[in-house]
């Protein structure tokens, strides 16, 4: 079964060019404003976009990340609200993909069957969930897998040929490679260190790699792109909203503040594939 996700790396592959991965967090500031910034990130340039799902303790994100989750669970974004968010975005958009980003227990609480079944109805495309390992496949990803979900799964420097094999095992969609160890937001990615790991999945798995964390501008974007399949940026995107609020509230130039940023970033990423046509280094 082909999905979304499929399409559009495979039709970036046939353009030359990295897709631009954006990632924001339901519901912050809240549910209104969320919405609008997710429907201006494709015309931003945005090729995929990641929703997060807000938990109290997300504890692989940096400081921008959990103050963003905070504050849409303050303005009282639920699960149930993300995917009403997600159903929202595509009745006016049909093509771009969709990812749902966070930690298991909200689904666990909302229950597996049930929210594979209303994330498909929504027109969720897949699923990054950062605290099941392969070891607990059969609690989510093979569910999802089953429903038609894209199940992707995270790579990080510390994971070794061995480990490899079963990080892919039924990983879809793309790899999600983290390019630094730590938190979001907490270091800039090394595009040489970058694109060994990159060659490296490849080695393993024929799916796209988009890597992500430590993409702050455009520079930076337009060196991963130069590497990787894809671009991942959202600790970048979340700050800026954060720096757009007025008395933690959506302030006028909210939605414009991430929407700048993303077609930044996204001339950044289409510089790369620029550069690479004229040089052929890109195949």
């Amino acid at each position: 079964m082909t999905t979304r996700i499929d399409r559009r790396f495979a039709a970036l592959r046939a353009e030359g060019r990295a897709a631009l991965v954006t990632f924001v967090m339901a519901g912050d500031p809240d549910l209104a404003t969320s919405l609008a910034i997710v429907k201006a990130l494709p015309k931003a340039g945005a090729d995929v976009i990641e929703i997060g799902m807000p938990f109290s303790d997300p504890m692989a994100d940096g400081p921008a990340i959990q103050a963003a989750g905070l504050r849409a669970l303050h303005g009282g974004q639920t699960l149930r609200k993300t995917l009403a968010l997600a159903r929202a975005f595509r009745e006016t958009d049909a093509d771009t993909p969709i990812v749902l980003m966070g930690y298991y227990n909200p689904i666990y609480v909302y229950g597996v069957e049930a929210f594979l079944r209303d994330a498909n109805a929504a027109g969720v495309d897949g699923l990054i969930v950062v605290d099941l390992p392969p070891e607990e496949d059969e609690e989510l990803c093979v569910p999802a897998l089953k429903a038609g979900l894209n199940f992707i799964r995270l790579a990080t420097p510390t994971t070794d040929d061995q480990r490899l094999p079963a990080v892919l095992a039924n990983t879809s969609g793309f790899v999600y490679y983290v390019s630094i160890t730590g938190v979001t937001g907490a270091a800039a990615a090394d595009p040489a260190k970058t694109g060994a790991a990159v060659a490296r999945i490849k080695r393993h798995t024929h799916l796209p790699v988009a890597v992500g964390f430590g993409v702050r501008d455009a520079t930076s974007a337009a060196a991963i792109a130069g590497v990787a399949d894809g671009v991942v940026v959202g600790s970048a995107l979340v700050e800026a909203l954060r720096a757009s609020l007025v008395d933690g509230k959506a302030g006028p130039k909210t939605v414009d503040a991430v929407a700048n940023l993303a077609r930044t970033i996204a001339a950044g990423v289409r510089s790369a594939a620029k550069a690479d046509q004229q040089t052929g280094a890109r195949q």
